[in-house]
């Protein structure tokens, strides 16, 4: 029972940060993003294609882990995982293309870790099913959707690296505020992907014993 609530927990959370930060793009308006675009003819396309993509990935992956679909309906599992996986896959390649367009070498490089690890994790989930290894599969899958959840925990850990930020500069802002929230989301994503790495590691460890 505490999994479940925990489980629920998680999706009310995803969906609580997730949702104000989908809104602005889905009036296909530029002017709304909430990132530099110097582009609008190709930018800003692929932006919103590869976020709208990784919303439905995030939100069918989500089912894919409820064990009365899972076991109950397979056919509805198997239905919703292929929408996981070519959700990630469109997603992941249109990331590939933006991360071209981010100016600064570390949030680059972070975006381009961050699609590569998703596209691997979710290919080795979905060729493990394909062989119908499926306790491998079900490893595979816990780590792509680790990795799709980095969407999430990224955004969460912000006020977290804003105090931690304070603290190791002596309780002070030594660039100012700006400095301060430009250099926090400029690490955001690695560290919600090492953080969700290391915990999707543990449930795959835990759930062995």
């Amino acid at each position: 029972m505490k999994l479940k609530k925990s489980w629920w927990l998680l999706v009310i959370v995803s969906l609580g940060v997730i949702i104000p930060f989908v809104a602005p793009y889905l009036t296909l308006d530029p002017a709304n993003s909430r990132v530099p675009i110097n582009s609008t003819a190709i930018q800003f396309p692929l932006l919103v294609a590869h976020i709208v993509f990784a919303c439905v990935a995030l939100i069918s992956g989500f089912f894919q882990f409820i064990e009365r679909i899972r076991i109950h309906k397979p056919k509805i599992h198997r239905y919703l995982g292929r929408i996981y996986v070519s959700s990630v896959f469109i997603s992941g390649l249109l990331a590939l293309a933006v991360v071209f367009y981010i100016e600064n070498f570390t949030k680059t490089t972070a975006f381009l870790a961050l699609s590569l690890t998703w596209l691997f994790t979710t290919w080795k989930g979905y060729r493990a099913a394909v062989r119908t290894s499926f306790d491998e599969h079900r490893k595979w899958m816990i780590r792509s959707f680790g990795v799709t959840l980095v969407a999430v925990s990224g955004r969460i850990l912000v006020p977290v690296l804003f105090l931690t930020y304070y603290i190791l500069n002596g309780f002070s802002l030594p660039g100012g505020r700006e400095k301060m929230i430009e250099d926090v989301l400029n690490i955001n994503i690695w560290v919600g992907l090492v953080l969700n790495l290391i915990i999707v590691e543990w449930v795959i460890l835990k759930s062995k014993k």
